[in-house]
């Protein structure tokens, strides 16, 4: 074999062409041609015309609806992410719990995050919160007045952040991992000094699980920030754009209006959004996530 190494210097490189072949076709191509697009007229049907900056004067400038996305993008990710960590925290630790069958429990909380992301759980998603649909019916049994879930401008936004809540498994799995990882000496020390399991929880739990917060955090912000399926199936941007998303704004100004470059201008304003967002988490970090090893990430 190492005869075979010195004979074929570039043999890793054949393996990996695949992957290069595919990074530099679908990733990288459409990345700079997105970028030269976006100061271009581009609509499909006639060749790209090079406008400048006018794209994006038209973003910031005269166009209400591309800042009325970036309000209910941002709204609908402070409402989704805080709400699935939490709840795949708190998921996380009842399944940490020495109880029967728990492998059989963390396999079905896991399940949503399989089938969370389809166009056709989102399809299910619709009719469960129709004004007609199964969760206005389980109310009506408890004598409570139906809920206008997906024509409320107020509440359809919370309609659409429950089924991203609802994809809760993935970061579930990694908190379980985080919460394994917890020597049982330092719950036995606090228990020993008479700390309550509530204060434990504080000084113990929450500081040892900051490392994978911080990644969830980061995953899951970029993910809500991205949304597009829930918005498009569920609601359609409605009631009166109130669940308008970035993304959605995207999709319209691209495939319905032909208007690529537009769309690229877009599509590059949301990821310069998300960088800012991660930078931010990035530099926020050093005052509330903590390592073991006292190293910085």
């Amino acid at each position: 074999m190492k005869k075979l190494h010195r004979a074929n210097p570039y043999i890793g490189l054949i393996f990996i062409l695949p992957w290069i072949a595919g990074f530099l076709v679908f990733q990288l191509y459409p990345f700079i041609a997105s970028l030269c697009y976006s100061f271009t007229n581009y609509n499909i049907l006639s060749k790209a015309k090079f406008i400048g900056l006018k794209n994006y004067y038209r973003l910031f400038g005269i166009d209400p609806d591309f800042k009325k996305s970036i309000m209910v993008t941002l709204k609908y990710a402070c409402i989704a992410v805080p709400g699935k960590l939490v709840f795949a925290l708190l998921v996380a630790l009842l399944l940490n719990m020495r109880v029967k069958h728990v492998n059989l429990y963390r396999t079905l909380y896991y399940l949503p995050s399989i089938l969370g992301g389809s166009v056709a759980i989102s399809a299910l998603w619709k009719l469960m919160f129709m004004r007609d649909g199964m969760v206005n019916h389980v109310l009506g049994l408890f004598h409570i007045p139906s809920v206008d879930w997906l024509g409320s401008p107020r509440i359809a936004i919370f309609t659409i952040s429950l089924l991203q809540i609802w994809q809760f498994g993935s970061s579930m799995v990694l908190f379980l991992a985080a919460l394994k990882q917890i020597p049982a000496e330092y719950y036995e020390s606090a228990y020993l000094d008479g700390a309550s399991k509530w204060r434990s929880f504080w000084s113990i739990t929450l500081p040892m699980v900051t490392p994978i917060l911080f990644f969830n955090l980061i995953m899951q912000m970029i993910n809500a920030l991205q949304n597009f399926t829930s918005a498009f199936v569920i609601t359609n941007g409605g009631p009166l754009k109130s669940t308008y998303l970035i993304g959605l704004k995207l999709y319209e100004e691209g495939f319905n209006n032909f208007k690529m470059g537009y769309a690229s201008a877009i599509s590059w304003v949301m990821f310069f959004i998300i960088m800012a967002f991660t930078a931010l988490i990035f530099k926020s970090s050093d005052a509330w996530v903590y390592y073991q090893d006292g190293g910085d990430f």
